[in-house]
């Protein structure tokens, strides 16, 4: 059996070694297909048309929205720095902002009886990436002795750049982020509250927790004695 592995180990790598340089050509291949070669038409013009696309599943519930116009600016400097130019644009722009329900377990569900109090300790809300509109370009403002048309290309992908980051900030500061949760809030405890009046529970208030308020323990406390899931069973038990 050694003598077998001694004498074939070599080949097999060698191939295994071939076939993992074809598959990185390959999908190297693909991705310069999708990313640079231009789709044409049979006389030789350029198409609209879709590349690549992909669809997947979420288990995110997108709990609120932000929504604004933004201003970005940036500059360009060429010819050993006599050509300046400078661009301003503003166009709209919107974030959402999301609670990943996909992870959510009975063991961040807790209950208590008492107080007839459902609490759901929720992972916190995330904000998605900013969305630019500028197709909606309500101003595009372009100044400088002479710019060439690779400044013009260099000056655009600068202003959204800037732009995403600048909306990204907005999106995550500590006011927007809190404003988020209050939202998410709300919407969590609307998902949970339904089930629970079709099984006899409309009375139960749910109260939902996010990480920053678990964490500093600034939530309100409960005497939870009994797991929720142990409380719907008896429930149905009971029937």
């Amino acid at each position: 059996m050694a003598d077998t592995l001694k004498r074939y180990g070599g080949p097999v790598a060698l191939a295994l070694l071939i076939l993992l340089a074809g598959a990185a050509i390959l999908v190297g291949w693909q991705r310069y297909n999708r990313d640079y070669v231009v789709a044409v038409e049979d006389d030789g013009s350029a198409v609209t048309n879709i590349i690549a696309e992909k669809i997947s599943g979420s288990a995110s519930l997108r709990v609120s929205q932000l929504n604004g116009t933004i201003q970005s600016t940036a500059r360009d400097v060429r010819g050993f720095g006599w050509l300046k130019s400078d661009q301003v644009v503003k166009m709209p722009y919107s974030v959402d902002y999301f609670v990943d329900l996909g992870g959510l377990t009975a063991r961040d569900l807790e209950w208590d009886e008492k107080s007839r109090t459902l609490i759901v300790n929720a992972p916190d809300v995330t904000s998605g990436k900013p969305n630019l509109d500028e197709a909606q370009r309500t101003l595009v403002r372009t100044s400088g002795l002479f710019v060439t048309r690779e400044a013009g290309e260099e000056l655009s992908r600068r202003t959204s750049v800037h732009a995403q980051a600048r909306a990204e900030a907005s999106a995550r500061s500590p006011e927007r982020m809190a404003q988020a949760r209050e939202y998410g809030r709300a919407a969590i405890a609307k998902i949970m509250a339904a089930p629970l009046g079709a099984m006899g529970y409309g009375d139960v208030r749910v109260l939902v927790t996010f990480p920053p308020e678990r964490k500093d323990d600034r939530r309100e406390r409960w005497d939870v004695t009994t797991p929720i899931n142990e409380v719907l069973a008896n429930k149905r038990q009971q029937r």
